[in-house]
């Protein structure tokens, strides 16, 4: 199974798998991140090229309840040529916004790690003060759980919330 939730957002590479290894194993795609609108659930699967018995045993196995209103919509939107323009124009924005929260985030001395969408990790340069920068309206997410000790999910944000990340930061280094 191959998680493309954040396929859409990718802002450099491409998936290691290439179309004849995508048709083998099922895709499961949510465009509710690319459009932003995280609370609405929908989502949907493409099966393997050779799963026609697998799916009819799915759909026999599906819940009895449909789709809320707001994820239809989502999902009717998601394939029309004007949702997908404002993905495309958004894609060079957020790129551009990435490019420059790794500048800031090495202002202050901080190592990002690699990645292609609109999120990255990095590590402080000393141990961060997750309470002040939550008191000051800074939410960073903790890696901790998904095996990066001492480093900070950050999102690609617009510059007046990098700023804001930025300021925050300088703040903890000048009480450091």
């Amino acid at each position: 199974v191959l998680d493309l939730a954040y396929e859409p957002l990718r802002l450099s590479g491409r998936c290691s798998l290439g179309p004849e290894a995508r048709d083998a194993v099922w895709q499961l795609w949510s465009p509710n991140k690319a459009l932003g609108l995280t609370g609405v659930r929908g989502a949907y699967a493409i099966a393997p090229a050779q799963a026609g018995a697998d799916v009819r045993a799915l759909d026999d196995l599906a819940p009895s309840w449909v789709l809320g209103a707001h994820a239809v919509s989502m999902l009717s939107a998601w394939v029309s040529p004007d949702a997908q323009a404002w993905l495309a124009g958004s894609l060079s924005r957020l790129s551009d916004w990435r490019v420059s929260l790794r500048e800031r985030l090495a202002d202050c001395g901080w190592i990002g790690l690699p990645g292609d969408a609109n999120f990255f990790c990095a590590a402080p340069p000393r141990q961060l003060d997750a309470v002040a920068l939550r008191a000051a309206g800074i939410k960073l997410r903790d890696t901790t759980s998904m095996g990066l000790p001492g480093h900070w999910r950050l999102g690609v944000l617009p510059p007046v919330a990098q700023e804001a990340l930025h300021a925050a930061l300088r703040r903890q280094e000048v009480l450091a």
